[in-house]
């Protein structure tokens, strides 16, 4: 089975970090993730999601980004459930972060942080880089 979810959205607020009695970071944020649509009247749609990343990646996150931050995320789905204060039963999904990328230069202008650019081919271009190669109908096997 498949859960896998990949997210590049802006940070609606700074990341809000906590740590657990044992002492193990957990950062909460929300993620503003463009809809690829325009809506009827020619508006982009916003979806807002719900995250959560632990330990030394949550310390990270939270010292190297703040609100409107551009980053993108990869995690997976996970839901729960709790009982509020009044006894009603309380569901959530949201992703649990495996890795975050900023997808922009920090302040001193440096390139954004592990962010890898697929590198642009020529559609004509040998595939297999040299020269080209030349074959002969007589040599293949079928």
């Amino acid at each position: 089975m498949i859960n896998r979810v990949v997210l590049v959205g802006r940070l609606t607020k700074d990341v809000e970090l906590r740590y657990t009695t044992s002492g193990a970071a957990v950062g909460s944020f929300s993620l503003a993730v463009n809809r690829q649509f325009t809506s009827a009247n020619g508006e982009r749609e916003t979806d807002f999601i719900n995250a959560i990343i632990w330990r030394k990646s949550a310390e990270n996150l939270a010292q190297f980004t703040h609100r409107g931050s551009f980053i993108g995320i990869d995690g997976r789905l996970q839901t729960r459930n709790y009982e509020d204060k009044q006894g009603k039963r309380v569901y959530v999904t949201e992703v649990v972060v495996d890795n975050f990328s900023l997808l922009e230069p920090r302040q001193g202008g440096q390139a954004p942080q592990q962010v890898q650019q697929a590198p642009t081919t020529n559609q004509n271009a040998n595939p297999f880089g040299g020269s080209d190669v030349n074959i002969e109908e007589d040599d293949l096997p079928f």
